[in-house]
This record gives structure tokens, sequence and C-alpha cells, in this order.
């Protein structure tokens, strides 16, 4: 639609006078044969136009009401008057996010808004998903390593499952899951008679997966807005890094990210956080000094009020053998209730994957205090042996929503069982 142009009735008028107004004065180098001169004479005295428009020489103005256009004479070979040429509509934005859903860890459909056909969402780069892989198998070289080297040329006897008793303690699979693991395996291959290492070795990778599948979970968002997330950790183990590397993740389905500078016990925490936010583009908020529940108490207000949709807590690292330093985490949790009944929605703990069996104590210690509902797994990439998943999932499966093989920010990714135990079995 243009406002400020006349209606086309109105246009096609005006294009018709002038029209005829140009066409019935003939050029000056083309003079007329004496029958056509009389003609013209003859219909000129019969229906002369009125003396003000016989001279006409500019557009005429157009009025509101426009008079009735006087006759046109019948001029022979004379093209009737066409419409003026309408301008092309501008195409109609095309949305490319559709509404929302439970599970939004992949792009939502996009509608073509000529035919409303639903657009399947782009595949996942497949080199980028083979680099991943890649990254993750590195990490775990060592273990994979050890375990893989047990099966070549080896025989079915007593000595293979020391062998890969040894084996699993050493990567942190910890007694309960290495026990729990040989006893299906023995089961196994007494049950089907197995006679190949390599069919030992596949009984393995079977038995890894099904230990570890229960923590694959999908994290839900959409559920509430904002979506509440208190991110807990001990000192470096990556925790604020982890953070915005997860905030970018969240942008990358469309969700709109706030950052609460949580852990006011150390300077460096406040700035690094704000350094990801900027990188982001996202929104910290953070004060100099103060009660980290006040600064998260408020982060939570300033998210509600701009309606977004992830908000996630930064909280100061701690020893889970510092009571009072627990006890001031659980203050934080009972605040961010204040400000949101139902939140917080997600309370995660980051753990380095190479502490080892520490890093199960923490488990344990951090769900008492707080109720986990999830788990970030960093530094997968470097001496980490990768086992202390297996342990987890035996002792305290608290879901693996995220595990860590570098510092970029695609480096975080979600947890797979089946690729995590291929990696660990070459």
């Amino acid at each position: 639609m243009h406002a400020s142009t006349p209606s086309d009735d109105a246009r096609i008028t005006s294009y018709t006078m002038f029209s005829f107004f140009k066409k019935f004065k003939k050029p000056a180098d083309e003079p007329l044969d004496a029958a056509q001169e009389e003609s013209a004479h003859v219909e000129e005295d019969a229906d002369a136009p009125p003396a003000d428009e016989t001279e006409f020489e500019h557009e005429p103005t157009i009025d509101a009401a426009i008079p009735p256009e006087p006759a046109a004479p019948q001029l022979p070979e004379t093209p009737a008057a066409q419409p003026a040429a309408q301008p092309a509509a501008p195409d109609e934005p095309k949305p490319y996010w559709q509404g929302r859903t439970d599970s939004r860890w992949s792009r939502g459909p996009e509608t073509d808004a000529a035919s409303d056909a639903i657009v399947p969402p782009p595949e996942p780069d497949a080199a980028a998903k083979k680099s991943w892989l890649s990254r993750l198998r590195h990490g775990l070289s060592k273990t994979s390593n050890n375990l893989t080297g047990i099966f070549v040329s080896a025989k079915i006897d007593e000595d293979l499952y020391e062998e890969l008793e040894t084996a699993l303690l050493m990567s942190d699979a910890g007694v309960d899951a290495t026990e729990f693991l040989l006893e299906l395996l023995r089961e196994k291959v007494r049950s089907e008679r197995l006679t190949e290492a390599a069919q030992v070795k596949g009984a393995l990778r079977e038995f890894l997966v099904d230990l570890m599948r229960p923590l694959e979970k999908t994290l839900m968002l959409g559920r509430a807005q904002p979506l509440v997330m208190m991110i807990a950790g001990v000192n470096g183990v990556g925790k604020t890094t982890s953070i915005g590397k997860l905030a970018k993740h969240l942008q990358s389905f469309n969700q709109s990210v706030l950052l609460a500078a949580g852990d006011t016990f150390r300077a460096a925490a406040r700035e690094q956080l704000v350094v990801w936010g900027e990188r982001n583009n996202v929104t910290v908020i953070a004060q100099e000094s103060g009660d980290a529940a006040a600064v998260i108490f408020d982060a939570v207000g300033a998210a509600r009020a701009r309606k977004i949709d992830v908000m996630m807590a930064d909280t100061a690292g701690r020893l889970p053998t510092q009571l009072h330093l627990m006890e001031e985490l659980r203050k934080v949790r009972r605040v961010i209730a204040k400000a949101m009944p139902d939140a917080p929605h997600e309370v995660l703990l980051v753990i380095d994957g190479n502490t080892g069996q520490n890093a199960l104590a923490q488990v344990k210690a951090f769900d008492d205090a707080l109720g986990l509902t999830g788990l970030i797994i960093t530094k997968l990439d470097g001496t980490a042996k990768g086992g202390i998943i297996a342990a987890i999932a035996r002792q305290r499966p608290i879901p693996v929503y995220f595990i860590g093989v570098g510092e970029k920010v695609e480096d975080l990714q979600p947890f797979s069982a089946e690729e995590f135990a291929d990696a660990l079995l070459g």
C-alpha cells in the first residue's frame, strides 16, 4: 500500500486526459493531406472543447472531484490508453523461528510464507561433528589405549578379566562400577559361549553404554520464563568459562540469556563473566561488592521484567568440606526461590574430569546440599581418564548435560553414552 499515491481510478483518468490532448495535436513535421485536414476541421467545429483546454501543455492537477472527460474524437490508429504500471509489492518478511517446543536443542522448523510448507531444520555439520568426536577420542586416548590393548590377541581366561579390572580401576571407574561391569561380562561370556576377544570387547562396550545411558538427558527449555539455572562447583573446575560457553550454546537455539555474577568472593570471576557477556552480547548483573544472594535476587527480577528466556547464576567456588560456605549456597537457593517461587529450575554442578574419584565425592556433597539436577564435566582433553562417568552412573546417577574437551565454545557438547563409550574403547 502506498498512502501518498492517488487511487487507481484517478491515476487512469489523469493518464487518459493527458494521452488525448497529446495525441490530438499532430507534430509539425507531419502535415495533413487535404482530406484529413478538412475532416479534422469539421470535427473541431462540431465538438470543440473549451478554449482553455485546447492548448493543454502541462499534466493537469487531480482534485478530489474530477470533471467528466470530454468525448475523444475517433482518430484512426490511436491505441487505447493503458493504465500506469503498478509498482511491485514488497515481499513480506518470512519468519525464521516458528513457535516453541519443550526441548529446543535443535533448530525450530522454518515456515515458507508463500506456501506455509514446513522446511526441516538444517542437518548438523558433518565436519564439525567429526572434529568433535576426534577431539573426544584424543582426550580419552590414555584410557582407550589401556583398554583396547588388552584385547589384542588375547585369550578369554582369568588373566583377561584381571587385566580389565586393573584398566577400569585406573580409568577412575571405581570399585563398584568395575565389579558391576566384570560380573555382567563374565555372565555373557559364559551364557553365549564367546570365544573371540573382539566379541568380549563388543560386550563391554554394550554394558558401558547401558550403564551410562540413564545419564543422557535433554535440557528442557521453555517450561518457565525465565528458566533459572544455578551453577555451582569448586574453584578451578572451569565454572565461569562453562557458563560463558553455555550462554553461547543457548543463543544458537534462539534463547535470550542473562547472567548473574554471584561469585562476589573473587573479583576475577566477576570480570571474567563480564568479558563473556560482552563477547556473547549478553547482559551481566554484577556488583563490585555485596552479598551474592542479593545480586542473584536482582538478576531474577531483571530477567522476569525483560522476559528473558534463561537466567544463569554463577556462584562462588568452594570445597564441599567447608560447611559454612556450603550453607551460604543453600541461602542463595532459598533467596532464588523467594524471587521466583518455582526457581531454581536447574541446579548444575561443574566438575573437573581430571580429579578422579574426588569428583564423585563432590557430586555427592553438592547433591546432598542443593539437590543437583545436572552435571557439566570439563577438561576431558588433558589427562582425564573418563571412567568417572561410569562411577557416577553407578553410585549417583545425576544427568550429565554437557562435557567439555577444550577451550573453544564449540568444545562444550551434549553428552552421548554411545559416543563416549566408543571414545573409551577406541
